[in-house]
């Protein structure tokens, strides 16, 4: 049915007629206004066809007697489509009945009729202040009407409205507020339905596919300025002793209902100022400043440690172990009356006798009209060595929840000064709704800033604590996070050590942030690790590594950058897969340059060749690695990026972290920049000739004593005496081994004294050793127990033409 179709029925029609209006959209609506004492004053002819009770029998007769509410909705409810939403939203209508919910409330309800059936409801509870005895407002409707299985209407909003004709005092005010209570309306089309239900005297329910119903509609507030005029004009009366002119005591009866407006304007105001972020710290100072000084002179808040940092928290309600943490204070004292007593970033528990634990535990706001003196000495206990009493005693005090999804994440203390009103119902109303959007404002931030510190962790996780210092070079690194929400990516950087002194140095970055970018970074690093270890040529550990992420899933795209340096042979040997290239900064002249590399597809895409060139590089040269994120500026052309890293590296520094520390000023303060960054800086250093022994020798036993030989005199001219004996032993023990399982080719010994004294032996067989359990009886086994003891590390990996075994000693100090 389309917005604005006609409602309404004349009186008098038949059954048969009455069918075909509900089959047209129209549903009888019943009537009923409850006095302050909670007996009914009108009960509409709708509400006799609805519940069952005549007129004479229900005036007079308390609420609950004749809509007893019976509990649970039945499984047959379930048919009821959009209504389905509204299941639980807002409190129940025996809170509206007996007037412990003093707010517009609407919702469902199963009540007991005259009869054997229970009713299904629909029903909207609208509290009534101002001049009359009348207290609610109550509208009902039998939604079984709407179960029509041949209907095809979606009903999303039901707007109720009443008839003037009834026969109760105020009918006519409640008329003219019609448009007020009715919210999501424009006034003409309120006025249009009043206009409709005064010509056919009938209460209807108007039925829209645009609107939903709300919980708490909007009564509109009248400008301030009005409501001065209002107060003064009272007030002069007041003064002067002449009695009011009618329309002036009207006014002045009308200031509670005006009240009632202003906290709903308040309400609205502060959600308006609360919630402007993410950021769980900016969230809880704006919620504190939000009600001081409008609402309240002092105002503290307190969160759940867990909350705090970020973490989750058992399920449960919160007991005297729960430690709360002091987040924020608002006050209107002088400068630093409560700063000493009771400072920000306190955590303590609250004792069992307290408002608070009160609050915390019911998940329900705590009124304290006066806190008394015996009470402020009750609160003040549990202040170590802090008289907290001057600062609380006679002041009116209201505890609210900060709780979301259930969940009591926090609390509010809100203090009046003593010449202030004291807080009251209204006011504890009004603070429970200010409380929960503040608790859902702050559970959203609670929860970015727990998933976020779970990616961070994650990331940090992944991302590899890495030596300054390598065979042959110096290291320095530097991540930045993207500065977007959800800004942890998928950009790393690691360096792997290789035999023979070399080091792999690695870029990578994976396409998208979040978790997911997070994940696939740590298992892309975790292989090229494992291949790096197989010393794979960086070529062909791209081609495995595409071929892994394909395998892994179709999303999986990155880029990466692997570079191998040989400090002995001076060169390096890289290849890049769809990465921007590296800086090579020359020590010779100063000299900084982009490496020309075959580019390459991302790692992922899949059946793309890559290619592997050889660098020869001078000691002292420095390679600069990175992310796109650190050149790369929405707006602006890479080139202008790439032209400032070359720059900003070539700029002289004190050390490697200095020159890390000068590229990011350079290229981060530029503005613009939203990805995350890598950054990995390598000083080749290379190992000098005269640091480095080879012989070559013969698959002959004999060739054992040999080696030892050569390796004693070789420590002794390094000056390094101390270490022969282990290494005699050792350099035996492998040289055996090699001598037993080479085949055709000679056996290298190499000996390297770096910033520890390496020892290689290289042979043709690709059987790599494995460290075996030997008994007192057994011949094998002993060797690489023996090396494994002594060594500070040792390892075997495969080469081209077969494998190496090493090991490595630690260098005697000074």
């Amino acid at each position: 049915m389309d917005r604005g179709t006609e409602v309404g029925a004349a009186p008098g029609r038949g059954a048969a007629d009455g069918a075909a209006e509900h089959a047209a959209g129209r549903i009888p609506l019943a009537v009923v206004v409850v006095d302050r004492d909670g007996l009914v004053s009108h009960w509409s002819s709708g509400a006799r066809r609805l519940f069952g009770a005549p007129k004479e029998e229900a005036l007079g007769r308390p609420v609950a007697d004749l809509l007893p509410v019976s509990g649970a909705l039945p499984d047959d409810a379930a048919p009821f489509g959009s209504y389905a939403a509204y299941d639980g939203l807002g409190p129940g209508l025996e809170s509206s009945l007996d007037g412990r919910i003093s707010y517009p409330a609407a919702g469902r309800a199963r009540l007991t009729a005259a009869g054997p059936d229970r009713i299904d409801v629909l029903w909207w509870a609208y509290p009534l202040v101002g001049p009359g005895r009348e207290r609610l407002l109550v509208l009902a409707a039998d939604a079984t009407t709407l179960r029509r299985e041949d209907d095809d209407v979606s009903f999303e909003r039901i707007a109720p409205g009443f008839a003037l004709h009834t026969d109760f005092p105020g009918a006519e005010e409640l008329a003219r507020r019609l448009p007020e209570i009715l919210p999501s309306m424009s006034v003409g089309e309120s006025a249009r339905i009043v206009s409709q239900v005064l010509e056919l005297g009938y209460p209807v329910l108007e039925f829209s596919q645009n609107d939903r119903v709300p919980v708490t509609p909007d009564w509109g507030v009248p400008r301030r300025a009005e409501r001065m005029a209002r107060r003064e004009r009272a007030a002069r009366a007041a003064v002067s002793g002449v009695p009011l002119a009618r329309g002036v005591a009207d006014e002045a009866e009308d200031l509670e209902y005006v009240a009632v407006r202003e906290r709903l304007e308040f309400l609205n105001e502060v959600s308006g100022r609360i919630g402007t972020s993410l950021d769980l710290s900016q969230t809880i100072l704006e919620v504190s400043r939000a009600v001081v000084p409008r609402f309240t002179d002092v105002a503290g808040t307190y969160l759940r440690e867990q909350v705090v940092a970020g973490e989750g928290f058992p399920d449960g309600v919160p007991d005297t172990t729960t430690m709360w943490h002091r987040v924020a204070l608002e006050h209107t004292d002088e400068p630093g009356r409560w700063d000493d007593v009771v400072p920000v970033g306190e955590a303590m528990p609250f004792p069992a006798h307290t408002p608070f634990f009160q609050c915390m535990t019911t998940g329900e706001p705590v009124l304290v009209p006066r806190i008394s003196e015996q009470m402020g000495h009750m609160i003040a206990a549990q202040f170590e060595k802090r008289d907290i009493r001057p600062l609380i005693t006679h002041r009116s005090m209201l505890v609210v929840p900060l709780k979301a999804r259930n969940v009591v994440l926090g609390f509010m203390i809100l203090l009046r000064h003593p010449e202030r009103v004291e807080f009251n119902d209204m006011d504890r109303v009004t603070g429970a709704e200010l409380a929960a959007r503040a608790g859902l404002v702050l559970d959203n931030a609670r929860m970015y800033t727990y998933q976020e510190s779970v990616a961070e962790t994650l990331q940090d996780s992944m991302l590899p604590t890495i030596a300054p210092r390598m065979a042959g070079c110096d290291i320095a690194t530097r991540y930045l996070p993207g500065t977007l929400l959800g800004r942890v990516g998928g950009d790393w950087f690691d360096s792997v050590k290789l035999p023979g002194s070399r080091t792999a140095l690695v870029v990578g970055d994976v396409m998208g942030h979040g978790l997911n970018s997070a994940a696939m970074m740590g298992q892309l690093r975790t292989a090229v690790q494992t291949m790096a270890a197989l010393d794979l040529p960086p070529a062909q550990l791209l081609r495995n590594l595409d071929d892994l992420a394909q395998r892994l899933g179709d999303n999986y795209l990155a880029t990466c950058l692997y570079a191998v340096y040989d400090p002995i042979g001076g060169e390096l040997h890289i290849a890049n897969a769809g990465h921007i290239p590296p800086v090579l900064v020359r020590a010779e002249d100063g000299r900084s340059e982009l490496l020309e590399l075959p580019t390459g597809a991302p790692i992922g895409v899949g059946g793309v060749p890559f290619e592997a060139v050889r660098v020869p590089v001078a000691s002292g040269d420095r390679l600069v690695m990175c992310t796109d994120g650190l050149v790369e500026v929405r707006g602006e052309d890479i080139g202008v990026g790439l032209a400032t890293l070359c720059e900003s590296a070539a700029h002289p520094a004190a050390s490697m972290d200095q020159a890390c520390d000068t590229i990011i000023r350079a290229l981060n303060t530029r503005g613009g920049r939203k990805d995350d960054v890598a950054l990995l800086m390598a000083r080749l250093n290379g190992i000098e000739p005269e640091d480095v022994a080879v012989w070559r020798l013969a698959l002959d036993p004999i060739e054992a004593g040999r080696a030892r030989a050569v390796v004693r005199e070789q420590l002794r001219e390094w000056g390094l005496t101390g270490l022969a004996d282990n290494a005699e032993l050792m350099v035996g023990e492998l040289v055996t081994n090699a001598v037993r399982h080479a085949h055709s080719r000679r056996i290298e010994l190499r000996l390297v004294r770096g910033d520890t004294l390496l020892c290689e032996v290289d042979d043709d067989d690709q059987t790599l050793p494995t460290l075996l359990s030997a008994g007192p009886g057994d011949e094998f086994g002993r060797g690489l127990r023996l090396v494994s003891a002594l060594s500070r590390e040792w390892g075997a990996s495969r080469t081209g033409a077969g494998k190496t075994v090493w090991f490595e000693l630690t260098l005697p100090r000074g």
